[in-house]
């Protein structure tokens, strides 16, 4: 049996029953701490994480920010690797940790690329790929701007980067992206109203445009075809959507 690395794994998850599966079977047996944070699932996916010898604590989103700051909070080691129940670590980032973990590093967190998917497809461009995030760190040089949606990273100290990926199941098809997108836009209009922001819609209509653009053409996604176009349009057609509902929740003030 592979002696285990001193990482903890913090798996936030709400109704993953689908995803949860998959997410441990990358860590078990290489992560010598593994701690799902459910988001009061109403399907399997507690008892499933339970079921494989993860640690299993139960907390409601209040949002986003907050909530992954105390689940890393949870954890006992002084590194922690930050997943999603859609995620899976691949072999060759299991190796990149433990000889960074195991040689001992000056950096304080870790950048590591996404390898990011539409059902099958492997989303190579479009800003999608290598789209790296920072997922790997000491907990206490890290934390979240406690937001709704989209919060902001804070390090004290220096981030490296990493090489292989995060395998990122995001979405299963078109339906769950638009899905997401309609969950997304609502907090984000939340969010602008919250902290004040104000939002023109001559800026809301140049950011839609932009989005477009910058999506397809700078980043390349005409490169992935017709799932290259729809992320650029997607991607634009948030900017718009997320100003209707923040006008909409205005006019209610």
């Amino acid at each position: 049996m592979n002696k285990t690395i001193p990482l903890s794994v913090v798996i936030v998850a709400k109704n993953e029953e689908k995803n949860i599966q998959s997410c441990l079977s990358s860590v078990l047996g290489w992560a010598d701490e593994i701690i799902v944070v459910d988001d009061e699932s109403t399907d399997k996916t507690a008892q499933i994480a339970e079921s494989m010898g993860a640690e299993v604590l139960r907390r409601r989103m209040d949002n986003e920010g907050r909530h992954r700051n105390w689940a890393y909070s949870q954890a006992k080691n002084e590194w922690v690797l930050s997943l999603d129940a859609d995620e899976r670590v691949t072999q060759e980032l299991k190796e990149e940790i433990s000889q960074i973990l195991n040689k001992g590093t000056d950096y304080v967190a870790f950048s590591i690329p996404l390898r990011n998917y539409i059902g099958q497809r492997w989303i190579r461009y479009a800003g999608w790929y290598p789209a790296g995030k920072v997922r790997l760190f000491k907990k206490d040089k890290f934390k979240y701007e406690e937001v709704e949606v989209h919060p902001r990273i804070f390090i004290n100290g220096e981030c490296g980067h990493l090489k292989a990926d995060i395998i990122h199941k995001g979405y299963a098809n078109f339906e769950e992206f638009v899905n997401s997108i309609n969950h997304q836009t609502t907090l984000e209009a939340k969010k602008w109203i919250n902290t004040n922001r104000e939002m023109s819609l001559f800026h809301a209509l140049w950011r839609t445009v932009d989005r477009f653009f910058r999506r397809f053409i700078r980043k390349k996604g005409y490169k992935d075809g017709f799932y290259g176009f729809m992320i650029a349009f997607f991607d634009s057609f948030y900017q718009i959507l997320s100003y209707a509902k923040y006008y909409e929740l205005k006019s209610k003030r």
